[in-house]
């Protein structure tokens, strides 16, 4: 694509209004230095420098939208607890609209904590629940996706499931359709759980490690005809439109209409892989809300990931350097 085709899309970005619905929690980091082992086991002991908490999960997804010039309206259930009021005030900081937000007395508000030290990922220490939202939580849930969708001029809906319990079938059955009635685009970025329950969403996006997972197949990465058969048999079966798979050094891969694209990884020097496919789904629901090809909806994205993976850490896209 030409400078002026990508100014040109940017510009339309900057009106686009995108629904993230699904798992939001807090991405904290302990910042340090290892020095010396403990004499008590063989661990490394760190001097913790800084304490960190970035917006995760679904909620990076919104950063990234925001980051791409458009307006995302982030839906989440979440704890009563200390750290869901961390991540209000996360949300505030940010400009994002809580308005999505629901709070359920039963569940703790997800923690993702990480240890770094001189740029090394050493640990993560997860604080969660992952069972379902109750019955009476995703009735809850569904009205107040309805007054957003009714309320905003939505342009495209993401499915962002970490299998924490906030997506469930009735949800996503809900959900799609809300959208197919207002002739709004859907994406899934989909874990293991509810893998075969998105009947009916736009554009599907697994890595290669959920795709032969959830459909239990045995291929190797490289296999572009093997991915595009199971990517044929997952749109009969689910009835999508478009299948695309994030296969981290060999780029993106993108099916639709019985034809397939690779788009190759560009070189760059990756420092963490943290959040690149949060990147990659933003960038894909706002490329798909401009009606681009499959193409060049895998080009954009796989640009987009890549250049996020040149950062420590969870953390969202800067337009300015794809526009370069």
């Amino acid at each position: 694509m030409s400078k002026e085709e990508i100014d040109e899309l940017f510009e339309k970005f900057d009106h686009f209004n995108v629904l993230v619905i699904g798992d939001v929690m807090i991405d904290t980091y302990f910042w340090g230095k290892v020095e010396r082992i403990s004499p008590e086991a063989p661990v490394p002991i760190i001097s913790r420098s800084k304490i960190e908490h970035r917006l995760g999960g679904a909620a990076n997804v919104a950063l990234n939208i925001q980051a791409l010039g458009a307006t995302p309206y982030l839906c989440s259930v979440i704890g009563d607890d200390d750290k869901s009021i961390v991540l209000r005030g996360l949300l505030k900081k940010r400009g994002l609209s809580n308005a999505g937000i629901v709070t359920d007395n039963d569940r703790i508000t997800t923690i993702k904590t990480r240890v770094i030290s001189d740029n090394q990922h050493l640990l993560r220490i997860d604080e969660e629940v992952t069972d379902n939202i109750s019955h009476e939580m995703q009735n809850k849930f569904i009205d107040r996706l309805k007054s957003i969708v009714s309320d905003k001029n939505i342009d495209a809906i993401i499915f962002e499931d970490y299998d924490k319990g906030v997506i469930t079938p009735e949800i996503i059955k809900n959900v799609v359709e809300i959208a197919v009635a207002n002739g709004i685009p859907t994406l899934v970025d989909p874990k293991k759980r509810n893998f075969m329950d998105y009947h009916g969403v736009t554009l599907f996006k697994p890595n290669f490690k959920e795709l032969v997972e959830g459909l239990k197949l045995d291929i190797e990465k490289n296999d572009f005809e093997g991915l595009h058969a199971a990517s044929n048999e997952l749109r009969k079966k689910l009835n999508i439109n478009i299948v695309m798979a994030t296969l981290s050094e060999l780029g993106i891969y993108i099916s639709d209409n019985g034809s397939y694209h690779n788009i190759p990884a560009e070189i760059r020097d990756i420092a963490d892989v943290s959040g690149a496919g949060d990147t990659v789904i933003s960038t894909a629901s706002l490329c798909l809300a401009a009606d681009l090809s499959p193409k060049k909806i895998a080009y954009i994205s796989n640009l987009a990931g890549g250049i996020v993976c040149e950062k420590v850490g969870v953390v969202p896209i800067d337009k300015k350097i794809i526009k370069k």
